[in-house]
């Protein structure tokens, strides 16, 4: 069974199955080897119903490391009834695991079946009170409060309020906590001309549970992708640093997804934001996490 409440705080890595077995070898040295890997990210949608072997090693791994969970599919802005089922299923996973945490994206991934990619949600009033109340539908079913994460977009159609007047709102109105993503935030100021600082400073800072950053594609000085395939940008732990700075030191999670360089390089990565951590650890907070 996994241990009862703990607290989330430091550096994260997300698991990614072919990260398994590497990973485990790698908190298998001890607690000298691992101090750097505080807590873990899974995608419930990867896990629900695996057993076998690495439904065991999750198993291993959540029993002695805080775990939170970020979801791929549950399109809160979509067209399509939400996925109640879905949510039973994660909530199982959940309490299986004694993870306190789950995330998604605010955006839509459905209309009339599974579009398997991320798209924007319009910028409406209408659309406010549509994924609001999906919110508070998922946060009612997995009985706790969830996290929205602000997503990168590369098109807004049928645009009527400001990116940041709609995350904004969605927060409020839904009563839901914030998943920060700072190289969201930075892909969208480039590809949109606006001030990543100025946004990142309007966000309702009380409400942000964890902070993601991951690295991006440069297609052109004024289009970046948002990829989870490269090495964090330096513009993104700038961005960190300020985030913290303005909220305090959050609990924060480094994120890739393909083109996986050795784990080394990725246990670097998460030392570097125990770094800038540490240059701006004045205000340190922890968040529960079960």
């Amino acid at each position: 069974m996994a241990t009862g409440s703990r607290t989330l705080h430091g550096a994260g890595l997300g698991l990614r199955r072919v990260l398994l077995g590497p990973l485990r070898n790698h908190l298998d040295r001890g607690p000298e080897a691992t101090a750097g890997i505080d807590f873990l990210e899974i995608a419930p949608e990867n896990w629900i119903g695996v057993g076998g072997a690495p439904g065991r090693s999750l198993r291993e791994l959540t029993e002695r490391h805080p775990f939170v969970c970020h979801g791929l599919s549950l399109s809160l802005g979509g067209p399509d009834p939400l996925d109640e089922t879905l949510l039973a299923r994660i909530r199982r996973l959940l309490d299986m695991h004694g993870i306190g945490i789950y995330s998604e994206h605010l955006s839509s991934c459905s209309d009339g079946g599974h579009l398997y990619d991320l798209m924007p949600i319009p910028f409406t009033d209408e659309a406010v009170s549509h994924v609001a109340a999906r919110i508070r539908r998922t946060q009612d079913i997995l009985g706790q409060r969830i996290a929205v994460e602000n997503v990168s977009y590369y098109a807004a159609p049928g645009q009527r309020l400001r990116e940041i007047d709609f995350v904004n709102a969605v927060l409020a109105e839904a009563d839901c906590d914030l998943l920060l993503d700072v190289n969201n935030i930075h892909v969208n100021a480039v590809n949109h001309g606006y001030d990543a600082g100025q946004f990142l400073d309007a966000l309702p800072g009380g409400r942000i549970r964890y902070i993601h950053v991951a690295g991006h594609h440069v297609e052109a000085p004024d289009l970046l992708i948002d990829t989870h395939g490269a090495t964090v940008a330096n513009p993104v732990w700038e961005l960190l640093g300020r985030a913290y700075r303005r909220f305090g030191v959050l609990p924060t999670l480094l994120e890739r997804d393909f083109d996986f360089p050795p784990l080394a390089d990725l246990v670097a990565e998460v030392a570097t934001i125990h770094a800038i951590q540490a240059a701006n650890g004045e205000r340190e907070r922890d968040v529960r996490s079960a």
